[in-house]
């Protein structure tokens, strides 16, 4: 089902405007109406005003109205609603590289756990679905940019290792993910994090996601009970990756073993249908913009008396 809405609708008052352009024009023509029947001679006229001097030009005005209601719809954020098939979508796969994800909660270790289902994840998906790979800690490192080769995919997440960097930004890692996403049509993160969120803003991530239209699917990897780590103990933390997945229109899931982490990459694909954002401003402006020069084109050749 398509739908519309408005970021600013307020600005949709201005097309009171348009009614009014109306009667200026025909206004104003009727007065140069008026002027040119004080002259006898309608010879010279037309060869001041051309023959169709009468004529109201009907073609660009109304070029002109289009022109004006695009660019209305343009600064009320026009954005067009709609729902795709989870095939549609390209993916980045964030792997959480902290300290903390060397836990043996989940054999042999929380990370090792999430590396190899990526890894079979990735061999699912149907041929022509794109993904990237980024793994973050304190910061993020892009593992692969957005590819099909599947390969070239599962070496990436092979080749994640713990960080000697303290800290989790999660705000960081959806920060590059969107940023990895920013040319393609629908974008979705699939974060696997224990959750322990130390370093950056989780507001700041969600606003960026939300802007971006970037759906965002959390996994969390580890148990409630925790497991053992080379400075201490730690248990799984759900609360960010919660409200990181709701306020993105994603979903959260808790994997308490391999199994469960397997299902969660599963579900994620399953949930076919999708709700998408797309902004149209853009689109609108350029096409107002291919109006202006048709106008100009037609007001300066041969067509300039189109009726």
């Amino acid at each position: 089902m398509m739908e519309f809405s408005f970021l600013h609708p307020q600005y949709m008052y201005l097309l009171f405007l348009v009614p009014l352009l109306f009667f200026i024009h025909f206004l104003a023509l009727g007065n140069k109406k008026k002027k040119a029947l004080k002259f006898a001679n309608f010879d010279a006229i037309s060869k001041i005003q051309g023959v169709d001097f009468f004529s109201k030009n009907l073609v660009i005005l109304f070029m002109n109205i289009i022109v004006i209601v695009l660019v209305i719809f343009a600064v009320s954020g026009l954005t067009y609603h709609t729902t795709k098939e989870s095939s549609s979508f390209s993916y980045v796969i964030a792997i959480d590289s902290s300290q903390s994800m060397e836990a043996n909660d989940l054999p042999p270790n929380r990370i090792s756990a999430a590396k190899e289902v990526a890894s079979s994840f990735v061999d699912s998906l149907p041929v022509d679905v794109k993904l990237g790979v980024i793994s973050f800690s304190g910061g993020s490192k892009i593992e692969i940019d957005i590819s099909g080769r599947k390969d070239e995919i599962r070496n990436a997440i092979d080749g994640i290792e713990i960080s000697g960097y303290g800290g989790t930004d999660l705000y960081e890692a959806i920060l590059t993910s969107t940023n990895i996403l920013k040319k393609e049509s629908f974008k979705s993160i699939i974060v696997l994090s224990d959750g322990q969120v130390n370093v950056g803003n989780i507001d700041d991530a969600i606003d960026y996601a939300n802007d971006n239209n970037v759906v965002v699917n959390t996994i969390g990897i580890g148990t409630l009970e925790g497991g053992e780590t080379e400075y201490g103990f730690s248990r799984i933390d759900e609360d960010s990756l919660r409200s990181v997945a709701y306020l993105t229109k994603g979903s959260y899931f808790n994997s308490q073993n391999k199994e469960n982490l397997s299902n969660a990459f599963i579900e994620i694909f399953k949930l076919t249908k999708r709700k998408v954002s797309i902004a149209l401003a853009d689109n609108l402006l350029l096409l107002a913009i291919a109006i202006i020069v048709l106008e100009f084109f037609l007001s300066n050749t041969r067509y300039i008396n189109l009726p």
